[in-house]
């Protein structure tokens, strides 16, 4: 089909584009184009009429992946395919390496983009789940300044996020972790290259023999990514034994809504995180050192 009419700007760097964010989005709906994976098929199908388009594609400021102290910062237009080939982050975050490498298929993974992917903000998405699992910190501009927020703050809702209209992503903050970290992503589709029915980012740190901390990230468990606190609770101070991680992901669907679709219902959902969290948890474990 044929998209509906839009306009068209491509600004130049960070300011260029909160700036026509800003100008455009007051009397009409803005949308900003960053990989296009999510947001061309929309205008296609005519789902979406935004009036205007703000492309990133060659903005300033939105590129790369770099190290600052203990933290690796992303940009938003890093294409996944960039992330899950970089050497910082497989070292320091494999957790999403491993993730981005099970979004959608090569072609996709080399236009989507990273902040692309966590700001359309689809609970059926895999990166934010491993956001949520990192405890990530958002970098946002809007006009003047620069703002952080957590990425339990940052989704709201279905494809909702905390930034405004005259706001933007302009990078993501990742904690980076040392060889006492485990990590395993575990995705369960109905075909392959699909959406995620569950998947589960699972980060777990061992120190003498027991589980010191677990981060666990849920994905199309509900309206926003969740992460599994009951399970990381329980884990925490046990031996990774079978038994004892089978005990804890018995309690991954806890404080969970996840919907009921034509891909499973609510219940079937609920056995899937429980069974991929048994799995991801005790997978994550033997990568510790």
């Amino acid at each position: 089909m044929i998209p509906p009419q839009f306009d068209y700007v491509r600004p130049r760097s960070v300011e260029e584009a909160v700036a026509a964010l800003g100008e455009h989005g007051r009397d009409g709906d803005a949308k900003v184009l960053a990989g296009g994976q999510s947001l061309l098929p929309v205008l296609r199908l005519r789902l979406g009429y935004p009036t205007v388009l703000v492309d990133l594609g060659r903005a300033a400021g939105f590129h790369g992946v770099r190290e600052e102290a203990d933290t690796l910062v992303i940009g938003a237009m890093t294409t996944h395919h960039e992330v899950m080939t970089s050497k910082l982050v497989r070292a320091h975050c494999g957790l999403l390496a491993e993730a981005t490498s099970t979004v959608a298929d090569p072609a996709v993974r080399h236009r989507g983009t990273f902040g692309g992917s966590l700001s359309h903000a689809d609970p059926a998405g895999d990166l934010p789940a491993v956001a949520r699992a990192f405890d990530a910190t958002m970098v946002v501009a809007g006009p003047g300044r620069l703002r952080t927020a957590p990425a339990s703050e940052f989704f709201l809702g279905h494809m909702t996020t905390a930034l405004e209209p005259e706001e933007v992503l302009v990078a993501v903050r990742l904690p980076k972790l040392g060889s006492d970290w485990g990590y395993r992503y575990e995705k369960f589709t109905r075909v392959a290259q699909s959406w995620a029915i569950v998947g589960v980012a699972a980060l777990v740190r061992r120190s003498n023999g027991v589980i010191a901390e677990a981060r666990i990230g849920l994905t199309n468990m509900g309206s926003t990514p969740e992460r599994a606190t009951a399970t990381e609770d329980a884990l925490t101070g046990r031996a990774p034994t079978d038994d004892a991680v089978a005990s804890a992901a018995a309690l991954a669907a806890e404080g969970t809504a996840p919907p009921s679709d034509l891909n499973g219902r609510a219940d079937y959902r609920e056995h899937l995180a429980r069974v991929l969290t048994r799995r991801a948890v005790l997978a994550a474990a033997m990568r510790t050192r």
